[in-house]
């Protein structure tokens, strides 16, 4: 017979797995205690729901785990700031082993001439710190799949396959030990990036993306495929003769032709590859210009606007789970705290939310003190005993608006005189003049270097440049002073560019007074001996490049120059998944390029591959020096793969691992450019477009709050796009949450996204344990239409 404490199991059910008994035998559930002892207990109980669900609406978390006390504490413990940096800093040092263990990476160089014996490190001691992080991934998937339950950790495919990459991980780890740490190859290295990945949702989405776009890129490559294959075939038929420059040259083989007629795709031996059939006869000129119109320019960039098109849905599909998510969250937050209400009280159950039960949950969510001080303001802006559902998930509108702080008041002078020498240096004119006096600076330090570019350091004069310096430097410690006489010293730190200003003038200072004190002031044929740890040149340089890194302060001051850096910032601000993502392919290919090619390239002389003499042929791998490029270790291997993702010349890295290693090395070099030049390269890109056309568009900013608020919010979308890594985004996705299908209509205008549910909410039983809130949905959508709404929401 069942239990009759079991539930039925429509929203969160299901996600608690086997036997559905969600607290220990005893423990009051947030639905199952009415009156007596145990009603402060299932109150807080409730209260605890709610912040937990609140807080997976911040992350745009599943709601889909436990909500018994046990699990609350154990659930809001995983997602501390403590535990997930120890989570993050165990996932960075398994990665980082591959720099110590064998072959170490541990030289100051990697070129096989001069490269040192590198320190390797005993068997068992990796081993024993990976093991160490073998270990916190195996409670982490515990945790994980306690969590959500038997019947949730079976559906998912990232804790399933998080659990066998910990179990190969273990074999192999012990094979290691057995062989004394002489086997040849490690399989767990390979494995490694997944913990990357599956600790990630924007990666997780990535890929998704990615894999939502093969299917066009397929095409493409499809028809670059025959594109190269149908050239090649004519090459062969046009250079035919065993004499022909072209044909001894690059089209003695069908392999050989199609490699040359791949690395003229990428332009990077262009014009060479033309050239011996150019000199020979003019008309063959077409051949080559017809293959990179069509190639280069028709159907690669064809394939780089497949890629922004998918990426475009990818963020609109990605915004539409987010917010299914956050809603769901809030939903079952404010159905938990609605259920409070009814208790004692003259109000029917579910008709609203107490505010003070609503500002003591908030007191608890891990959130941002302007985001509390913004809600609590406009809860108490409201009227009225209890929340409404709109009035509460209007609360948390403020979750997607930006904070941006307002200038504080300048200080107020009497004197007429302060008035106006306030007005002046606080005006942007003053800032222009700024500009000005640091571009004269530059050109100042321009000058000088082309003077001087072919005079020792130690013949130079530095008399007038150090002049020139000091009165530049004392001029921005003065418009240093002068803004925070006009501005105040709070209004003067509220802008960025003035704390950039301020800090470099402090540094420029105490290094001009530092080099007054150490060499004396300059004079005619100042050149004085090394005193202290820097010479007077190594002073000069350091203070000019601080000189010029100053002169970036104009860029806020030039709109398009400050879209571009904004858009920069952004990218730099959103490039984790990205990042993360070629990281995670840059460290795959990397130990497998260590299992193909270590010790492949040997010093010249060792092998008669590598001659000693100077006579390798102009541009090969031997006279132009690439010994550094190599995979002998996991830093050399790094940047040999970073200088083929770049393309330029990397068919001179084709050639030489066609001799030393042979020719089925260019499947390895020719993957690697389709994953890292071809896919991420054009998703990075889709990624820099999409963000300048919305700083671009000035319709995307969307309204400020108003108010007498000491602090203004202002929205963007972009927000909902900066996730965090959120490692609890694997134990569940948005598609499992209600029972049935779920439809979601997405309605976006001029980035103001507008969406309204009508939701049935059904409650467990008294009886079940945990008192979890079952919400089946009924999603519609209403446009921009609030009128065409159901009541309720």
């Amino acid at each position: 017979m069942a239990d009759p404490r079991e539930e039925s199991e429509p929203l969160l059910s299901r996600t608690r797995g086997g036997s559905g008994r969600d607290s220990p035998a005893g423990v009051p559930s947030c639905h199952s205690v009415q009156v007596g002892p145990g009603a402060v207990a299932r109150r807080d109980l409730c209260l605890d729901q709610a912040v937990v669900f609140i807080e997976d609406a911040i992350q745009y978390r599943s709601i889909n785990h436990r909500v018994d006390a046990r699990s609350l504490w154990l659930y809001r413990w995983y997602y501390s700031s403590m535990s997930q940096w120890i989570l993050s800093f165990t996932i960075f040092l398994i990665l980082a082993l591959a720099f110590i263990e064998t072959p170490s990476s541990l030289t100051s160089t990697s070129d096989v001439r001069y490269r040192p014996a590198p320190w390797e490190p005993p068997c068992g001691l990796t081993e024993g710190v990976e093991a160490l992080c073998l270990l916190v991934f195996a409670a982490d998937v515990s945790v994980k799949s306690y969590l959500v339950g038997w019947a949730q950790f079976r559906k998912n495919p990232w804790l399933l396959a998080y659990l066998v990459v910990l179990l190969v991980s273990l074999v192999d780890w012990i094979v290691s030990l057995s062989l004394v740490c002489q086997e040849p190859v490690r399989v767990r290295r390979l494995l490694r990036p997944f913990f990357l990945m599956q600790n990630s949702s924007m990666m997780k989405k990535t890929l998704k993306c990615i894999r939502w776009s093969l299917p066009e890129m397929a095409s493409v490559g499809l028809l670059l495929a025959i594109h190269l294959c149908l050239f090649t075939m004519f090459g062969m038929l046009l250079f035919p003769g065993e004499k022909d420059r072209e044909r001894l040259a690059h089209f003695r083989s069908l392999p050989e032709a199609l490699t040359s007629l791949l690395v003229l795709l990428t332009t990077a031996n262009n014009p060479d590859v033309m050239i011996p059939a150019y000199s020979k006869n003019r008309l063959y000129a077409i051949f080559f210009i017809a293959f990179t119109l069509i190639g280069s320019l028709f159907l690669m960039n064809l394939l780089t606007a497949i890629i922004y098109n998918q990426f475009r849905g990818y963020l609109m599909k990605s915004l539409q789970t987010s917010l299914l998510r956050r809603r769901l969250g809030i939903r079952a937050a404010y159905k938990v705290l609605s259920s409070m209400t009814a208790e004692g009280e003259a109000y029917p159950e579910g008709v609203g939310v107490k505010p003070q039960d609503f500002l003591r949950v908030l007191q608890k969510v891990q959130l941002g003190s302007d985001r509390k001080q913004a809600i609590t303001e406009k809860l108490h802006s409201r009227s009225g005993d209890l929340l409404s559902a709109d009035e509460f998930q209007k609360l948390f509108d403020e979750f997607d608006k930006r904070v941006i702080k307002e200038h504080p008041p300048r200080p107020g002078y009497r004197s007429l005189f302060l008035q106006s020498a306030q007005f002046l240096f606080g005006h942007r004119y003053f800032d222009y003049l700024g500009n000005l006096m640091a571009l004269g600076n530059l050109v100042t330090i321009c000058v000088f270097l082309v003077l001087d570019a072919d005079v020792l350091p130690e013949d130079r004069d530095d008399f007038v440049l150090g002049i020139l310096n000091c009165v530049f430097i004392l001029y921005y410690l003065l418009e240093m002073l002068l803004k925070v006489f006009a501005l105040g010293l709070q209004g003067y730190l509220v802008s960025s560019s003035n704390v950039f200003d301020g800090l470099l003038a402090i540094v420029l200072l105490v290094l001009e007074i530092s080099t007054l004190a150490v060499y004396r002031f300059p004079h005619p044929g100042w050149k004085p001996e090394m005193l202290g740890l820097l010479s007077l040149w190594d002073v000069t340089r350091l203070v000019n490049m601080l000189i010029v890194f100053r002169f970036l302060r104009v860029i806020p001051s030039m709109e398009l120059m400050a879209v571009v850096a904004s858009t920069i910032l952004d990218l730099i601000k959103n490039m984790r998944a990205f990042g993360g993502i070629l990281a995670v392919v840059y460290y795959v290919f990397a130990v497998i390029g260590i299992i193909l090619f270590r010790g492949v390239i040997v010093a010249p002389g060792n092998s008669s591959l590598a001659p000693d003499d100077g006579s390798a042929p102009c541009g090969s791998f031997e006279q132009l020096e690439y010994w550094t490029n190599n995979f002998d270790d996991f830093a050399a291997a790094l940047v040999t793969l970073w200088d083929v993702m770049v393309v330029n010349n990397w068919q001179v890295f084709l050639d030489a691992f066609r001799r030393y290693a042979g020719p089925w090395s260019k499947i390895y070099f020719v993957l690697w450019w389709l994953v890292s030049s071809v896919i991420w390269v054009n998703l990075f890109l889709a990624l820099i477009l999409e963000n300048f056309l919305h700083k671009w568009d000035r319709r995307s900013h969307l309204q400020s709050l108003t108010g007498d608020l000491e602090a203004t919010s202002e929205v963007t979308v972009e927000l909902l796009f900066r996730f965090r890594w959120s490692p609890g985004d694997s134990v569940g996705g948005c598609s499992q949450v209600a029972r049935g299908s779920l439809a979601l209509l997405f309605s976006m205008v001029t980035w103001r996204v507008s969406l309204c549910w009508f939701r049935e909410v059904t409650v467990v039983p008294e009886s079940a344990p945990g008192g979890q809130t079952a919400v089946s949905e009924r999603l519609l959508c209403c446009y921009s239409h609030a009128e065409r709404c159901p009541p309720g929401l």
